[in-house]
């Protein structure tokens, strides 16, 4: 893992007379717990995905560690997110769709589990993994 910067980081949606985010200045550190809570609108999603190279960075920069990825193609940014509203594989089960991303990754099947049963653990829903 590694820390995430926004320096000043700014995104303007095409024909928008505003930005959605306006020069956003924020540090995450390695290992760190965080929570971006808002109204609808205030630029939550758009930050995350700009994060992940979903989203243009039309102004400053966003660091992964000490790489600056804001021009990086998602792909080489080493990022996974969960939508809102995205629906999940209803013939897996909790663990299954948890681990599937990682799976994918080819991360090894004991450290799958620890990430999953942690991350299990900080949503409070361990008694739904199987």
């Amino acid at each position: 893992m590694a820390g995430v910067t926004y320096e000043q980081a700014s995104c303007v949606y095409p024909g928008a007379t505003a930005p959605s985010v306006d020069k956003l200045d924020l540090e995450i550190q390695d290992g760190e717990f965080m929570v971006l809570v808002g109204p609808s609108g205030c630029g939550k999603s758009t930050s995350l995905r700009m994060l992940a190279g979903l989203e243009e960075v039309s102004s400053g920069t966003i660091h992964i560690g000490d790489r600056d990825v804001s021009r990086m193609p998602p792909k080489d940014r080493d990022i996974a997110m969960v939508f809102q509203n995205y629906a999940l594989y209803p013939h897996m089960t909790v663990y299954k769709n948890l681990a599937f991303g990682l799976k994918l990754r080819k991360v090894p099947k004991a450290q799958i589990d620890v990430r999953v049963r942690e991350a299990a653990k900080i949503l409070e829903i361990e008694h739904l993994l199987e």
